[in-house]
């Protein structure tokens, strides 16, 4: 592991910390709001859920219950902004990207306003719920939009980090939440910078890039594969837009093979978005771990993650494959 970048050194231990990253945001959100009296907060009836509820415990009087009418959420997010605060939009991703997409497109982005959309309870990983509510299109919806910066933070710290980053940010940015437990990979010493990938474990063969809840099982399938005389480097790539192309590239020139994993669509999310950066810069092998054109289904999240290969032993089969390919080109 990268020493430089204050990993939780039980981040590889079956007892390591667990905190569901949207935790994270809560902190990090009411903290944005004790350093910026224009930071406000606008929900869509999910306010315990999104952990909105602290920022609306302690700023009452900057907190607005929409309800549930997310074309309303951000559309008076934007007037706010407009008015010069700082508005913090959430809802569950299903609804808010998922629900709102064309509100977002026309008075968020199309006026620059400097709103953050915050999406939770995204990924199969919500469970129970299903397909309707386990959003995964999410990132490929936001990505496509002029101006909007995109982030997946990979556990609550990062996720925290995040949102006092985004807080700072001019700009509309989507923020993009897990609902389950996860684990605590970073600390809170580890950097964060908007636009920033990081190296979290340095390898030769091939490249791992992750984002969300995905970072943690690419350090589990690295750590299996070098026992096995296989080196991987894992890039946790947080800001999914602006794509960190130096790092990136950097690593993929080094291992000359790619893979990408992500709790949701490849096709347009950080699969899509690494893909395209190497067409045109550098031709790798790759690969891309994540939905591949299909919804998901209703079932535990540990079930769910196993069903969909998106676990430790199913990137290491995916890793050996894509290894004889950069073999055979």
């Amino acid at each position: 592991m990268s020493k430089d970048l204050h990993l939780n050194p039980q981040l590889l231990s079956r007892e390591v910390q667990q905190e569901p990253i949207r935790a994270g945001f809560g902190r990090g959100l009411v903290e944005a709001g004790r350093r910026d009296r224009r930071v406000v907060a606008l929900c869509a009836d999910l306010t315990a859920s999104t952990k909105m509820d602290l920022f609306a415990a302690e700023f009452p009087e900057r907190f607005v219950e929409i309800g549930v009418a997310e074309q309303n959420l951000v559309t008076v997010g934007a007037g706010m902004a407009l008015g010069g605060k700082v508005p913090f939009v959430s809802s569950y991703a299903a609804f808010s990207p998922g629900r709102n997409w064309e509100q977002i497109r026309t008075t968020v982005c199309l006026n620059q306003a400097n709103v953050k959309i915050v999406g939770s309870h995204a990924g199969v990983s919500v469970g129970p719920d299903g397909a309707t509510h386990q959003m995964l299109e999410d990132i490929a919806l936001m990505r496509v939009l002029p101006g909007m910066r995109v982030v997946v933070p990979c556990d609550s710290l990062e996720a925290e980090k995040a949102t006092l980053a985004l807080a700072a940010h001019e700009g509309a940015s989507y923020l993009r939440l897990a609902r389950e437990k996860t684990p605590v990979i970073t600390t809170k010493d580890t950097p964060f910078t908007l636009g920033k990938a990081q190296v979290f474990r340095v390898g030769h063969d091939l490249t791992m890039v992750a984002c969300g809840p995905m970072v943690y099982q690419a350090l589990l399938a690295a750590e299996r594969l070098s026992k096995q005389g296989i080196e991987a480097e894992v890039i946790n790539c947080p800001v999914v837009k602006p794509l960190d192309g130096v790092t990136i590239l950097g690593s993929a020139r080094r291992t000359g093979a790619v893979m990408t994993a992500e709790e949701g669509q490849i096709t347009g999310g950080l699969g899509g978005a690494v893909a395209e950066l190497l067409g045109d810069h550098h031709p790798a092998a790759m690969t891309r771990i994540g939905l591949a054109d299909r919804f998901g289904e209703s079932g535990t999240p540990a079930e769910l993650m196993e069903h969909f290969g998106l676990t430790a032993p199913h990137l290491v089969k995916r890793a050996k494959e894509l290894l004889k390919r950069k073999g055979g080109s």
